[in-house]
């Protein structure tokens, strides 16, 4: 039975590549082929995935199937500025939004062609022989033949003089055009948001390393201390066991921020759309990117002149009232002009006792009139599609207060964080200030035996803690400056002048340590 299932696929094959040669294909491919199906699964989901690519190309439909192929090979510094750029050029979603407006504007051509003619070609026979013996047992009907070579050919043009459905129509593909781009702005939008939200995240934990790692070191440096004095009988064990409590506690945190890390670096690669074997990496500071020198109602209204959204309704509002006349104009009357020219030719006889093959004939004619067409009655179709339409529209007005409503919180939801952030800043600057000072101090009084290993874990642990809460403070900053920014589209941010806060220069000025303290400077807020 399989021989017999083979032969038969074998002689399918040969018959259809002698009707098509582009179906063509030799015995030996097919048999080739019959022995591909008796291969596993697996190896034919390989083949197939491998086919693709070749056929395609684009790296997007490329699985890999290699460790070495997903492993991180080469890395690839950022900077802020760099980002818009890099995510034009590689993120997918904002080339799929480029894409739907391409999309948009073909459909917006297509329906422009609705003011242009029509023009439709047909042809019968290019040519055709007909041949043909009619034979009779009476003696009174003779027998007859036919043999003609014919071909025919009709032109028909036609063109609309009226069309209630053709300006809705046009008009609702415009805006539908116009509704992709702002689409399209507010993607973009908001991915350049996104896009800056990791990068600070990712800020944020190289600059926790550090501290994490200088945290390490000074508890290492503790720790050695202890020991030290615990062997020359001046401490105890219990100040050696508070040093290895601080140090283990400090290599955890540095644990954290590094897998915290890992994780931003790759965060941000996604969307900006590395190759897989690529990774990011930042070697900015966390400084404060700029300040915001709007009042809040100056940035409500920035919020409603440069929000997509609120165009994006609009054009909802427009198209829901072009879809409307388009369901009416479907119970109205159309007006078109038509004109149709037919051109035959025939060589032979037809239904003779004898015909004549070289007998010619041939018949041109030319028609041209106006043609109406009026849907009196559609059973009340086109009026509910109507009123539906209107609806919609009805809805869209509505979307649009309430939208508007949700701009003016958002923004001042961002504007109120962004007062709360800049406080906190100032105040966890200077509580970095005290605690390093304090921590200062305990060593100072640890050396001379004032007073104990608990008090400087317990400053060295206050230290830890500031200066990680300081770096949240300024990562959170930029990134609310960054979403008020998407939120009024005012991108042009007053860039600040670095300095270190005036009340605490004073404190620090005649501190012989002050390039210990490696400060971050702060922005005059």
């Amino acid at each position: 039975m399989r021989r017999v299932k083979r032969k038969f696929l074998v002689v399918a094959g040969l018959f259809i590549s002698g009707l098509n040669p582009l179906w063509a294909t030799s015995s030996q491919n097919i048999a080739a082929n019959l022995k591909i199906k008796g291969e596993s699964n697996k190896s034919q989901s390989q083949k197939r995935q491998r086919v693709l690519y070749e056929l395609n190309s684009p790296e997007d439909l490329f699985l890999p199937s290699r460790a070495r192929e997903v492993s991180v090979k080469t890395y690839q510094k950022v900077n802020l500025d760099q980002l818009e750029k890099i995510l034009v050029n590689n993120n997918r979603t904002i080339k799929i939004y480029l894409e739907r407006v391409d999309q948009a504007k073909s459909l917006l051509k297509s329906s422009l062609s609705s003011w242009y003619p029509t023009l439709n070609l047909t042809a019968n026979g290019i040519p055709q022989y007909f041949e043909s013996n009619n034979y009779n047992e009476s003696s009174l009907i003779q027998n007859t033949s036919s043999k003609q070579l014919s071909s025919s050919i009709s032109a028909r043009i036609s063109w609309d003089l009226i069309n209630p459905a053709r300006v809705p129509e046009i008009t609702s593909a415009r805006d539908s055009f116009e509704k992709s781009k702002h689409s399209y702005s507010i993607v973009l939008r908001d991915l350049k948001l996104e896009a800056k939200k990791r990068y600070f995240v990712l800020q944020k934990a190289n600059e926790e390393i550090e501290v994490a790692k200088k945290s390490i070191d000074s508890s290492t440096l503790g720790l050695r201390d202890a020991e030290i004095r615990f062997e020359s009988g001046i401490g105890t064990k219990l100040e050696v066991l508070e040093a290895k409590t601080q140090l283990a506690r400090d290599q955890q945190l540095f644990n954290i921020k590094l897998g915290d890390q890992k994780i931003g670096q790759r965060s941000l690669a996604e969307i900006l759309n590395f190759p897989e074997d690529v990774t990011p990496l930042i070697g900015s500071k966390t400084l404060i990117t700029g300040i915001w020198d709007l009042s809040l109602e100056d940035s409500i209204i920035a919020a409603y002149n440069s929000r997509e959204e609120l165009e994006s309704i609009l054009l909802d509002i427009s198209i829901n009232n072009s879809n409307a006349n388009v369901a009416l104009a479907a119970s109205q009357p159309k007006l078109s002009i038509v004109n149709t020219s037919t051109s035959s030719f025939a060589k032979g006889e037809l239904n003779q006792i004898s015909p004549n093959t070289s007998n010619t004939s041939s018949n041109f004619s030319n028609t041209i009139g106006l043609n109406a067409t009026w849907f009196i009655f559609d059973g009340g179709n086109s009026r509910s599609l109507y009123n539906y339409n209107k609806s919609k529209a009805k809805e869209a007005k509505l979307n649009f207060a309430t939208r508007r409503a949700e701009i003016r919180q958002e923004v001042e939801e961002v504007f109120f964080k962004l007062e709360s952030a800049k406080l906190n800043i100032s105040a966890s600057y200077t509580e970095v200030l005290s605690a390093r000072e304090s921590l200062r101090l305990a060593k100072l009084r640890y050396k001379s035996g004032i007073t104990t290993q608990r008090e400087v874990v317990n400053n060295q642990r206050d230290l830890t803690d500031s200066e990680v809460r300081y770096i949240i403070a300024i990562t959170s900053y930029n990134t609310l400056l960054a979403d008020l920014s998407r939120q009024t589209g005012i991108d042009n941010i007053k860039p600040c002048d670095i300095k270190v806060h005036q009340q605490n220069q004073s404190s620090i000025e005649n501190k012989s340590n002050l390039s210990e303290l490696n400060l971050i400077p702060l922005c005059q807020l």
